[in-house]
Order: structure tokens, then C-alpha cells, then sequence
């Protein structure tokens, strides 16, 4: 299991081949009124070992999108997911999750660490999994609820893994499992939901299904999501906008404006071609 004290493992941040897969022609604008804004940075700078990690960070993000949050390895990607948690502190500017300062073990902040089968017992199910975001872990916040039985039923139907709910986590595929992860970050109907890497080690039809539950979850939720991704390519059909970790700096843009070429080479190093159809869809590939 990931400490979500702990900032980007090179384990997570190994790039599959990049594959071409479609983005919306007309990128999805959330209004962005007080009343919407689920994120609000103004001029946030975060250091860790007295080590600036990145600063100028000034953006809100509205409620109901779905955020890549991009970057070089060792950039920030999880240490911008701890931030939001209230696991860390900003060493400059204000920030505001939800309308508060953000505070640990937040109910309404669902989270998904990397790689959290490595400490899962062979013989813990699938709904015992989820039942731990009730109860508390390291990666789930919980509460005494007096119906958990319900509610873990109703948040392993809603990533569809009813089916396989009583089977052994070690016993199922890796695409299941994350669903599982999925339903454990969400049993607590979080209006903030944080995903580090969920589609690493997933082969592409697997990714290809995360995302779109994605999409469905966030669309019938109402629910913000950020998901930490070291490549944009499996989530470009669901992606509203995205963070993206530049030069010691964060930015934030609507995701038709980030992938651009010019921008995608500069934050990898490496040439990255964009090509957009007629129709007005966005392809990546390797240039």
C-alpha cells in the first residue's frame, strides 16, 4: 500500500506506450461561480525537506469536472493530492478544498492510493476492502455509520463489482481490483474524489473501462475528480481539464488547450505530436 504522506515513486511514473484514443471535440466548461468552485489556489507554493517542490499555483476548479493532474516524474503529482487531503501544508499562498481549508480524514474526500493491493491479505474479499473506507485505514477516512452493509453494496454496485464482491482480492483481475479501490474510495459519497495512477499495470481495455466509469461516476454524481495520471492517452475521452506540473510551476487549463504539442514536449522532454481530425478531435502520439 502507498503512504499518501509519501510524494511520486518512479514505480508509478513508468510511461506505457502511448496510444491514440479520442477526445470530445468541444471541451466541457463548468460554470465557474462561487457557489461551483470546488478548489480555489491563489499563488500556492508547496516544499517538502525544505525543498520548494512548485509554486505559483492560482486557479480554481469548478464542481463536476474531471481533472488530469500531469507532470515529469519527482514534479508534484501527489504531493498536489496531499495538499487537498490536508496531509501537507502549503509554504505560500491560500487554499480552499471544498470551501475550507483542508483538513485530514475529510468525509467528503474520497481517495484512491497507488498500488494498495501490495499490503492486502490473501484472504481479504472485495467487500471487506470496501468496508475498511467505513471503518478507517491509512487510505479511508470512515465513519460509524449504522447501515454499512447498505452502503458498501450500494458503492460496489455503482463501479459494477456485485458480481465478484465476496471473492478474494489476491483472486481477482487486476481491472477488478480497481474497481474495488474505486468503491472503497467512494462509500462514503464523497464530493471529492482523488485517484493516484488507477490506470497503471491495466492493460488498455482495462484502462479504457476506468476511465469511462469514471466519466459515468463523476457525471452522475455530480462529483469532482482528480486523477493523477503520467500520461493523458487512456483518459482523454473523459477529461475536462487538467493540472499540469511545469517548470516548478502549476497551471491549470480545459483539456483541449493542454494538449497542445508544443506544451506536452516541454513538460516531457520529449517531441509529442498532436493531430486534430476535421471533425475537431484531438489524437497524441509520439512525434
Amino acid at each position: 500500500m502507498i503512504d499518501p504522506s509519501s510524494d511520486d515513486r518512479a514505480s508509478g511514473d513508468v510511461a506505457a506506450p502511448p496510444a491514440v484514443l479520442r477526445v470530445p471535440a468541444e471541451d466541457i466548461v463548468v460554470g465557474t461561480s462561487p457557489g461551483d468552485t470546488v478548489v480555489h489556489l491563489e499563488d500556492v507554493a508547496v516544499a517538502r525537506g525544505g525543498r520548494e517542490i512548485w509554486s505559483e499555483g492560482t486557479f480554481d476548479v469548478p464542481r463536476g469536472c474531471i481533472v488530469g493532474v500531469i507532470g515529469p516524474n519527482g514534479s508534484g503529482k501527489t504531493t498536489f493530492l496531499q495538499l487537498l487531503m490536508g496531509l501537507l501544508t502549503p509554504s505560500a499562498g491560500s487554499l480552499e478544498v471544498l470551501g475550507e481549508t483542508p483538513r485530514r480524514g475529510n468525509p467528503c474526500i474520497g481517495y484512491v492510493p497507488q498500488n494498495y493491493t501490495a499490503a492486502v491479505g490473501d484472504a481479504v474479499r472485495c467487500r471487506d476492502l470496501v468496508h475498511l473506507g467505513l471503518v478507517g485505514t491509512r487510505w479511508g477516512t470512515g465513519h460509524g455509520n449504522l447501515e454499512p452493509g447498505k452502503l458498501v453494496d450500494e458503492a460496489l454496485t455503482a463501479v459494477d463489482a456485485m458480481g465478484f464482491a465476496d471473492e478474494r482480492m489476491s483472486e481477482v483481475s487486476g481491472g477488478q481490483q480497481q474497481r474495488v479501490a474505486i468503491a472503497a474510495g467512494l462509500v462514503n459519497s464523497p464530493k471529492l474524489l482523488l485517484l493516484d495512477e488507477p490506470l497503471a499495470n491495466l492493460d488498455m481495455r482495462n484502462q479504457r473501462e476506468i476511465a469511462a466509469l469514471l466519466g459515468r461516476l463523476a457525471a452522475e454524481r455530480n462529483m469532482t475528480v482528480f486523477v493523477v495520471a503520467h500520461e493523458l492517452n487512456s483518459l482523454l475521452e473523459v477529461l475536462t481539464s487538467a493540472v499540469y506540473l511545469l517548470d516548478g510551476h502549476a497551471h491549470y487549463d480545459v483539456i483541449g488547450k493542454v494538449v497542445d504539442a508544443e506544451l506536452l514536449s516541454h513538460l516531457y522532454g520529449t517531441s509529442i505530436g498532436v493531430v486534430r481530425t476535421p471533425q475537431g478531435d484531438l489524437f497524441t502520439r509520439n512525434a
